[in-house]
């Protein structure tokens, strides 16, 4: 089992060290593969909510079910059709969600019972998230570009972190093999 396990999550960081070398290498096909994604996700999404209005038993739902259904197929033709609008909206969403989630960080360090220390991380990851949506909102072509080699970085990290927890599961598997054909 455990080495299973441990194969498990080699494979897994060689495949996120893959990823991560080919968004550091071609940032503008990680943003375009992005976009790509976001349609194949609405269209899905469009998908089963048409399914959902041909399971209703009422025209109300139906409707409405219908309409998001379109909804989504536009989303996911606007999104093929215009692929750089699409991507600079997708950052902007991400400065939005990083501006929200930076307030709410600060917001959560004045919150009863925190220690010194805790209110101080919080604060710091929160002016973090803020300065990171400012300079995503100052410069969105940028930030799409941004995004895609810090999800590079990031790859690159995860993978050589899943590989070093895989090859140390086997290497104390073995240990622990060894320790209990010596008990037996």
């Amino acid at each position: 089992m455990l080495k299973s396990a441990s194969s498990y999550l080699i494979l897994l960081g060689v495949l996120a060290v893959i990823v991560g070398i080919i968004a550091l290498a071609w940032p503008g096909v990680t943003v375009l593969a992005l976009v790509i994604l976001f349609a194949v996700d609405a269209f899905i999404g469009a998908g089963l909510q048409l399914v959902r209005a041909f399971r209703s038993r009422t025209a109300g739902p139906v409707f409405g079910y219908l309409l998001l259904a379109l909804a989504g197929l536009a989303a996911g033709v606007i999104a093929l059709v215009w692929p750089g609008p699409t991507a600079l909206v997708l950052v902007l969403v991400v400065g939005i969600w990083a501006f929200i989630g930076g307030c709410l960080e600060i917001f959560a360090a004045f919150g009863s019972g925190e220690t010194a220390g805790t209110r101080a991380l919080f604060i710091l990851g929160g002016l973090v998230s803020i300065a990171f949506s400012v300079v995503i909102f100052a410069r969105p072509n940028v930030g799409a570009v941004t995004l895609a080699l810090l999800f590079g970085l990031f790859s690159l990290i995860y993978g050589v972190s899943q590989i070093t927890t895989g090859v140390e599961l086997r290497r104390t598997g073995q240990m622990a093999d060894k320790v209990l054909d010596h008990a037996v």
